[in-house]
Parts: C-alpha cells; sequence; structure tokens
C-alpha cells in the first residue's frame, strides 16, 4: 500500500498548518491509518521560519489532547511539489502563493482546505488577525474529515 503525502500549507507555519497537520495526524492515528500518511506543514512565507507553533495553536490542541511539540515553522520548497500527493493551502492567496512557486499545479496537487468540507470558495481565517483559534480549529477539522472521506478512507 502506497503512502499518502499531504503538505498543509500557510503562510507563516506558527498557526493554521500546523494545526492541519497534528489534527490530521491524530485522525488518522486514531482511524489505525497512520502507516499510510506522511504529513508536515510550512509556509508560504520566511518571517517565521524556525520559530515553535503559536501560543495559541498550542493551546487548542492541547484542550483536543493534541501535541505539536517539537514543530518549528519551515518554508516550502520546490521539491515538495514532488515529494507530496496534497499540497493543501487554508485560504485562496496560500493556492496562489504555491502555484507561483511551484509554476503553476500540471498534476493537480495544490488543494484549498475547506473543499474538502464542500466549502470550495471559503478560507480557514487566520487566528493571527482573528484571535479566534476555536473557529481556525473548527475549519481545520472539518477540512481533515473531509479530505479523509475524500480519499475513502473515513
Amino acid at each position: 500500500m502506497e503512502t499518502i503525502n499531504i503538505l498543509f500549507v500557510c503562510h507563516g507555519n506558527i498557526c493554521r498548518s500546523p494545526m492541519a497537520e497534528f489534527v490530521m495526524k491524530d485522525l488518522v492515528k486514531r482511524e489505525g491509518l497512520a502507516e499510510r500518511f506522511h504529513i508536515e506543514s510550512a509556509a508560504t512565507s520566511d518571517e517565521e521560519i524556525g520559530n515553535p507553533v503559536h501560543r495559541g495553536t498550542r493551546q487548542r490542541l492541547k484542550r483536543e489532547r493534541i501535541s505539536c511539540e517539537g514543530k518549528t515553522a519551515r518554508r516550502i520548497v520546490k521539491g515538495d511539489y514532488e515529494r507530496f500527493d496534497y499540497l493543501v493551502g487554508m485560504d485562496r492567496w496560500n493556492v496562489q502563493n504555491m502555484q507561483r512557486f511551484f509554476d503553476g499545479d500540471p498534476d493537480g496537487k495544490v488543494h484549498r482546505m475547506l473543499e474538502f468540507a464542500g466549502r470550495p470558495d471559503a478560507d480557514v481565517d487566520d487566528p493571527w488577525y482573528t484571535g479566534d483559534f476555536d473557529a481556525t480549529y473548527d475549519d481545520v477539522l472539518s477540512g481533515c474529515e473531509g479530505l479523509l472521506r475524500h480519499l475513502g478512507l473515513a
């Protein structure tokens, strides 16, 4: 059985995309599917490279008993397009930035998170600006569960 490789992407890789990374890791673990997945997250910018996950994301994940210990922000690199089957942006700007960075999306790997939740035109709001980590968590969970359904695994 082939590994499914997923990269979640947001602007800085300290709020939304690491939240999605660790929520998805938790979901696949609970479903007994962890060995079938390789899941990471990254940023489209270099503003936060090397920084830990935002305190608000860490606290929200902790309430769900999900650890993101040791995660630090990294930026997408050209090789990510080949390494990952799904490159999932949290909003339309992330998707546009990825498409520009990867010189398009010839293999149809770039997706918007909430398209998997049946809301293809919706964005996962950035809690860096909204301060609402609960709303972000709800959107991320909905998108991750939808991605599992899309893969035929939920």
